[in-house]
């Protein structure tokens, strides 16, 4: 009888080292355990077909259909040969293509009438989407034992296709499912017994083996309850062992004095503040009046002004005698955060200086590229305490920066930073300082309780008065130039009413680009070319170079165009943006520099040039630039993407609302979780494979009740043994480290 390989067996010993390599590789799996948990993305019925409509474009695909019909076309003057197969769902269709030499096997197999599974890249040709050289598995059918046989022996009418890759097809991958099944067995329970029977979920390798091979579609709904139920206890069981060991820790209470410098700032603002911005400043004084330390995310529409409530929790701070650091994810954003806080603080940002007033401190900007002796002084007036402010990049992390009582950090932008630089910070207090967490990118409540469950949330979803709306529209350039041309004649327009406009651009474009491509080029077989000739691969991101050089000889000829891009000096990125906040610059032709925390009033239009290769939060902040005077905003989103594809369709969601808790569910249902829990933050594959962070609301919010429970009765869950072992299989050292740090 053959021995049941160990959870921790490394793959190589089990599929061989060739299948082990990939499944390591492209798929972030090395022990039998982990195979177990790469779970099935769905099910196909057998006798039921795929839709064909929803394949997302440029992503590896599989999928169950019929042959419809097959052709064999020849082009480059009869030299080369392609098949075109076509393959339906019944409601729609797609055409596989396949070249050269490698058209004779599929010629023969996929005759019309079969059925299998394909798996492939979906791509664009000639406006209609296709898979080139798609990989293919025949299904056999009643009666037919000797096609697909492998796919024929899976249990059931149901037949699991797995996330895969080029290398790895979805069959290759249940068939290695099946090697390692049997060791479902040994997996460890990490429920508590009576929650587990408490919520009614079925034994862990019960779950395992109907996830895998289940005979009904009840199987899988039991199976996906209790994987589930893991993900999220297990996740909110470590983020509730942090948020008791912060509740340990010392900080210094930090609070305004009456008459002091937060009472002076307050009396000369020109404006009241909205309810929001007042009940969040009170959450936040409520945290830094405690003796543990504050640890808070403030999040809010682009423009709701939190950059006002930290500055007020700076003042704050200072008053108590204490300093605080806002760490800012670019220069750009480091520099216009700095003028923008010394013009709104006036006099009392002139602390030790003539004229300055009685409660006045210092605000000290420290960025990498500055020059040695604005360094020096800057380094200077933090560690003597002149400066009660100080506002920097990842330049305030060096080992050489001190500061004399650090007692507050604010996180400008979170998920630009890496654990690591948000800790190297909170570690320069002599106490552990407060920490305010600000995010421009609004965040769905149950991912706030995952990502963010070690800190307490504050939202504002209140934008100040005077604020403009903006209206945002998709120009599709390849369907109707004449929108594009029309795109041009509005920021004309724009311009000729006294505003400015910005264009926006994915990539610089300059020689480095053009070395990296170089660089990057293969030699390609003719077959390759041959390949590429017909299915005409998208042409390269537009550049701000070369698009500016355009505009400016072309449809905006006559106007002030300046480009700002992030590998421009410093002082040059600085002077550009000095030029266009005075109005001296018309139009602004830009990368994602100025994507948050740029404020130009009389800025009233952008266009984003191949808007489809913007994620949906980054086109809401982008979008959020304009309309920030009493003017109303104009957004332009610019595609060649055709209209049925997914990235017209998420355009489309973005022009249709201003919402960006709306916008921020759109983009999590369309991304994968890893992407959400900072899984490039942390350096490790997502837990995460079966819970979704927006559909699974209650089990997230129940799990979390759950788990506070659990940690209050048994911090060190010393008698939970199998709980602490999951926990340390799931969020290994690097992750926990990662939560540690949130």
């Amino acid at each position: 009888m053959d021995l049941v390989p160990a959870l921790d067996e490394p793959l190589k010993k089990v599929v061989g080292p060739a299948t082990a390599k990939v499944m390591a590789e492209h798929l972030g799996l090395h022990t039998v355990g982990d195979l177990l948990h790469h779970y099935p993305r769905r099910y196909a019925e057998r006798g039921e077909l795929t839709r064909l409509a929803d394949l997302p474009l440029d992503e590896h695909a599989t999928v169950v259909a019929q042959v419809a019909s097959a052709r064999i076309l020849k082009f480059n003057a009869g030299r080369g040969q392609r098949l075109e197969v076509t393959i339906t769902d019944g409601s729609g269709q797609i055409q596989l293509v396949f070249f050269g030499r490698g058209i004779h096997k599929p010629h023969k197999d996929l005759l019309p009438g079969t059925r299998a599974m394909f798996a492939g890249k979906v791509s664009v040709f000639n406006r209609k989407m296709q898979l080139a050289h798609p990989a293919y598995e025949l299904l056999r059918t009643e009666g037919d034992e000797g096609v697909g046989e492998a796919v024929g022996n899976w249990a059931g009418a149901l037949l699991p296709i797995y996330p895969a890759t080029a290398k790895l097809e979805s069959w290759k991958i249940a068939k290695a499912v099946d090697m390692v099944l049997p060791s479902a067995q040994e997996a460890v329970d990490p429920l508590p017994p009576s929650l587990r029977d408490g919520r009614a979920l079925i034994p862990l390798p019960e779950a395992l083996l109907k996830i895998h091979r289940p005979d009904t579609k009840a199987d899988i709904a039991a199976a996906r309850d209790r994987l589930k139920w893991d993900e999220a206890f297990v996740l909110q069981v470590a983020l509730a062992r942090r948020r008791y060991a912060d509740a340990q820790l010392p900080a210094v209470a930090r609070r305004p004095r009456a008459g002091g410098l937060l009472d002076a700032f307050d009396a000369k603002l020109p404006f009241t503040l909205t309810e929001g911005q007042e009940k969040v400043s009170r959450e936040i004084f409520d945290d830094l009046a405690t003796e543990h330390p504050m640890h808070r995310l403030l999040q809010g529409e682009v423009g709701s002004g939190k950059t006002m409530v930290a500055l007020r929790a700076m003042l704050a701070v200072v008053d108590a005698g204490g300093q605080a650091a806002m760490l800012a994810p670019t220069e750009v954003l480091a520099q216009q955060h700095h003028r923008s806080i010394v013009e709104m603080m006036g006099e009392l940002a002139e602390g030790g200086m003539l004229g300055g007033a009685d409660q006045a401190t210092k605000v000290t900007l420290l960025t990498g590229s500055m020059g040695a002796a604005g360094r020096r002084q800057a380094l200077l007036d933090l560690v003597t305490g002149e400066a009660g402010i100080v506002i920097g990049t990842h330049a305030l992390i060096e080992d050489k920066v001190q500061f004399h009582d650090l007692g507050l950090v604010v996180v400008d932008e979170q998920h630009r930073f890496g654990v690591e630089q948000r800790d190297a910070l909170r570690g320069k207090g002599k106490q552990p300082p407060h920490l305010l967490v600000m995010t421009a990118t609004p965040i769905p409540r149950t991912v706030a309780m995952t990502v963010f469950g070690d800190l307490e949330t504050s939202v504002l979803d209140q934008l100040p008065a005077g604020r403009s709306p903006i209206a945002s529209h998709v120009v599709p350039a390849q369907d109707k130039p004449h929108f594009l041309a029309r795109a041009w004649e509005r920021v004309r327009e724009e311009v000729e009413k006294g505003h400015q406009a910005y264009v926006v651009c994915p990539r610089i474009g300059d020689e480095e680009d053009e070395a990296a491509a170089k660089k990057g080029a293969k030699k390609k077989s003719a077959e390759e070319k041959a390949e590429e000739a017909a299915t005409a691969e998208k042409r390269p991101p537009l550049a701000v170079i070369e698009v500016a050089e355009q505009l400016a000889r072309g449809p905006l000829s006559g106007l002030r165009v300046e480009v700002l891009h992030g590998r421009m000096q410093p002082d040059d990125k600085d002077a550009v943006m000095r030029r266009f906040a005075a109005g001296q610059t018309q139009v602004l032709v830009a990368t994602t520099v100025i994507e948050v925390g740029v404020n130009v009033p009389n800025a009233t239009a952008m266009v984003i040039m191949d808007a489809d290769r913007f994620g949906v939060s980054q086109l809401h902040q982008l979008r959020g630039r304009v309309g920030r005077g009493s003017a109303p905003g104009l957004c332009l989103l610019v595609t060649d993407m055709p209209e049925a594809s997914p990235a017209r369709a998420r355009l489309g969601a973005v022009a249709s609302t201003l919402d960006g808790f709306e916008l921020s569910r759109i983009d999590l249902e369309q991304r994968r979780e890893g992407d959400v829990l900072g899984q490039a933050q942390s350096g490790v594959r997502s837990s995460l494979r079966m819970l979704a962070v927006i559909d699974d609301e209650e089990i997230i919010a129940a799990a979390r009740d759950e788990a506070v429970q659990v940690v209050a009765a048994d911090p060190g869950l010393e008698r939970l043994p199998e709980l602490r072992t999951a926990l340390d299989a799931l969020l290994d050292a690097e992750r926990e480290q990662y939560l540690d740090k949130g």
